[in-house]
């Protein structure tokens, strides 16, 4: 038996799952490993770090790390290390490898590095009683990286919401995909300035959905105007020349926490809403009051149409459409929204796709309250006359149990009149007049309609004007479809770069600079792609925007980076760069590590091919350019080191004749 226990135990040791583990502490050093059945609690018991998995029942198998309130008997998690990349079995470890490189691994492969730029043997990783993850150097106590600086849904007391110029750090919230799977959902939460004050601003997909009007040196408005009995924390905002944020102090020892969830609302942690829309419908369809957006109801929509969940079941033969697609719940609701036959929608099992249900079909309420929770369509042409089954000659059905389909009306016969034909006439007259209100409803809502996407294709015209006239701005649809490379600047949709990004996912970030952040994409060809966002709170903007495109699409030369189009979208825009796989020169030179790869071959190829840049620009191209922006950072290094000079949006064109020129105002590093 002895001999037994000693094979297995060598074998778990081969597969890497008995190394030296911590359990009720609060540190891990290296070589220490965190596995599924150990945890991190914080010194005085406030937080735990761990793994975990989601509830749904399809997804028991995927587990996650992260950390979350010790005694929250709702099991929330404030941060979760790797929302987009689920552990498929329950051999996840977080270590500190003899590197001193921070990194989640699942059966000897590495799942996702934290942090691995430090070299520092005497690294040390402790969950602080504030919630914050910190990875530090323990010969110096310098931190390293920290879970507080990749925030995902939730914002704890003393984490900010904001950016920093200087140390390029832009926090964000992004909510889950629902509420049992982490990956990134509909929303997001950031802060954006607004002259010389700011304002918390929430995107759905992209698109301007809630903002919380300015702050007013105490709080934001959006806080002042709570109906709710008390806003129970201590608001907090900076600003300052490297950058601002928002933070708040926790006035009492209970659960403290602002959670952006994956119906784009903002909930403490006592579960009060400080933004929550009038009826989830209001997620696409919302009113211009409490800071919420306007957009065009849908021509079969009223704005008495609301989606409500509730315990119910639909009655007979349905209708059911499973999109496959990963789609969180304010997702299924738009496309139910904007298809007129849909009535109702719920979550498949599974929680990342979409159940729906068409036709004239009629819903049911389980008062039992066992059925699946359903989003039904609440509106005066939907009505219900059926008296409630009983339970036991009609059980509940589960979403995954539901028949497949073919559509049948279930709408209820009314019996014959007998009070003669004055009836019959009455309720005629009646039928044409309603059916005369809603042709005229119908075309006034597509005149309407046709109105305002008028208005929107003039600003969209309106917005290209500027580049138009020095630029020769082309359809990208035939890059896009047959992958020719031409010298004409391309404009791609924001649908494309956000379907290339992931939707600009925090994992496919490369970096931020003066412009905005940039992000790896990859074309439906399978072209990779840098796309740089310009950001509303970077100091450049359309002057500079404009600049980079002249100036790029002008000049061609095997040492300056190629940009291969641009995107437009409302407020929005972005500049799409080829991508190099080997990031910038200043990734190499000031890392002492990395500094080792840059032989004296290599060094002389950056020397020698940045000059080759620079001549051209300042002798052979068809315009003389000074760049005025030149710095390790904006030298870039494709597959093969070969430099790329990059970032013209500070560059200066002289004329022909002309040696020296005087510069209005101070620019570059």
């Amino acid at each position: 038996m002895a001999s037994i226990f000693m094979l297995i135990l060598s074998f778990l040791c081969s597969q890497g799952l008995c190394s030296s583990s911590v359990a009720a502490t609060s540190t891990i050093r290296v070589g220490d490993q965190l596995n599924s059945t150990t945890k991190l609690v914080s010194e005085n018991g406030n937080f735990t770090l761990g793994f975990f998995t989601v509830g749904r029942p399809n997804s028991q198998n995927s587990s996650y790390f992260g950390v979350w309130y010790t005694n929250d008997n709702q099991w929330r998690k404030v941060w979760v290390a790797n929302p987009n990349s689920p552990i498929t079995n329950s051999f996840g470890v977080l270590t500190i490898d003899s590197t001193g490189t921070l990194k989640i691994t699942s059966g000897g492969s590495s799942i996702m590095i934290l942090h691995d730029q430090n070299g520092t043997v005497n690294a040390t990783a402790t969950l602080e009683d504030s919630g914050n993850f910190v990875l530090m150097d323990a010969a110096d106590r310098r931190i390293l990286w920290q879970s507080f600086d990749h925030p995902t849904n939730t914002l704890l007391a003393g984490m900010k919401l904001g950016y920093n110029l200087t140390s390029r750090q832009n926090w964000t919230l992004t909510s889950w995909l629902n509420g049992y799977v982490p990956a990134a959902g509909a929303f997001d939460l950031s802060l954006e300035s607004i002259g010389d004050s700011a304002q918390l601003v929430i995107h759905r997909r992209g698109e301007l959905y809630w903002t919380s009007g300015p702050w007013n040196n105490v709080n934001f408005e959006f806080v002042v105007a709570l109906k709710h009995a008390r806003y129970p924390y201590n608001s907090n905002y900076v600003s300052n020349g490297a950058g601002k944020y928002f933070t708040f102090d926790a006035t009492d020892a209970n659960i403290n926490m602002l959670e952006l969830t994956s119906k784009g609302e903002i909930l403490d942690g006592a579960n009060s809403s400080f933004v929550s829309p009038a009826g989830f419908s209001q997620v696409i369809c919302c009113l211009a009051d409490n800071g919420f957006v306007n957009t065009v109801l849908p021509r079969c929509r009223s704005q008495n149409d609301s989606f409500q969940e509730k315990s119910a079941y639909f009655l007979g033969t349905t209708s059911i459409y499973v999109d496959n697609t990963i789609s969180s719940l304010s997702d299924c609701m738009e496309r139910c929204w904007n298809n007129c036959s849909c009535v109702g929608f719920a979550s498949s099992s599974d929680g990342t796709s979409c159940v729906m249900w068409s036709g004239n079909d009629k819903y049911q309420i389980d008062e039992t309250g066992k059925s699946v929770k359903t989003h039904v369509l609440v509106s005066s042409m939907l009505v219900s006359s059926m008296p409630p089954p009983s339970v036991s000659s009609m059980p509940p059905p589960s979403v995954s149990s539901m028949p497949s389909p073919s559509v049948t009306s279930l709408l209820p016969v009314s019996s014959k009149s007998s009070k003669g034909n004055k009836w019959i006439w009455a309720v005629i007259a009646i039928a044409i007049f309603l059916g005369l209100l809603t042709l005229g409803s119908l075309l006034y809502l597509r005149m309407r309609k046709r109105r305002i996407e008028g208005e929107e294709e003039k600003r969209r015209k309106e917005n290209l004007r500027a580049l138009t006239a020095s630029v020769t701005l082309n359809n990208a649809d035939a890059f896009e479809n047959n992958g020719r490379e031409r010298h004409d600047l391309n404009i791609f949709s924001f649908a494309s770069i956000a379907a290339a990004t992931n939707n600009f996912s925090h994992q496919n970030k490369l970096g931020e600079g003066g412009f905005g952040p940039v992000y790896k994409g990859q074309l439906p060809e399978g072209r990779e792609i840098a796309v740089k966002r310009l950001s509303r709170t970077s100091g450049q903007g359309l002057v500079e925007f404009k600049n980079e495109l002249i100036l790029i699409t002008k000049l061609q030369h095997t040492n300056l980076v190629r940009v291969l189009g641009c995107c437009l979208h409302g407020e929005e825009k972005m500049l799409i760069y080829e991508y190099m796989p080997n990031k910038s020169l200043d990734f190499f030179l000031f890392d002492l590590a990395k500094r080792e790869l840059l032989n004296w071959e290599i060094r002389i190829n950056i020397i020698d091919g940045v000059g080759q840049g620079l001549l051209y620009l300042h002798k052979y191209s068809r315009m003389r350019v000074i760049h005025r922006d030149l710095k390790a950072s904006n030298i870039l290094l494709d597959e093969s080191m070969n430099p790329k000079i990059s970032d013209f949006g500070m560059a200066r064109i002289f004329n022909p004749n002309e040696k020296e020129a005087m510069t209005n105002r101070v620019v570059g590093t």
